[in-house]
């Protein structure tokens, strides 16, 4: 009986790792395989992990995102969502727009990596 708990506890505690890791994989689907920006799209990094690529991240209109005390957040799907620090990416905006990569699990939403615009 002992074995069969601790084959459920280890089930559950490993579940919520193989539901997030599907949906943080890339999906470039080679609409962007010609554009200057790709290289440098591509090696974008945040604290937290790769970005993944321009096809993966998507383009935040000014309204849909805000500045705070030092802190970001940004509007996805409706909702106000806090942007961690370890996810902004602090090197030079060669998109000029801001930029999130959101990561959807069955826990909701989280932000990979988050790049900030000119916000003019």
């Amino acid at each position: 009986m002992d074995r069969l708990k601790l084959s459920l506890r280890c089930a559950l505690l490993l579940a919520p790792l193989v539901m997030t890791t599907g949906s943080a994989l890339g999906r470039d689907d080679g609409r962007y395989a010609n554009s200057p920006l790709k290289p440098w799209f591509d090696s974008l990094r945040s604290h937290l992990g790769p970005c993944c690529s321009d096809a993966d991240g998507f383009a935040v209109s000014d309204p849909d995102w805000e500045s705070h005390d030092g802190h970001y957040r940004v509007r996805l799907d409706g909702q106000w969502v806090d942007v961690p620090d370890e996810a902004v990416i602090t090197e030079p905006n060669r998109a000029g727009h801001t930029m999130v990569w959101p990561v959807k699990t069955a826990f909701g939403i989280s932000i990979r990596c988050f790049m900030p615009g000119s916000m003019i």
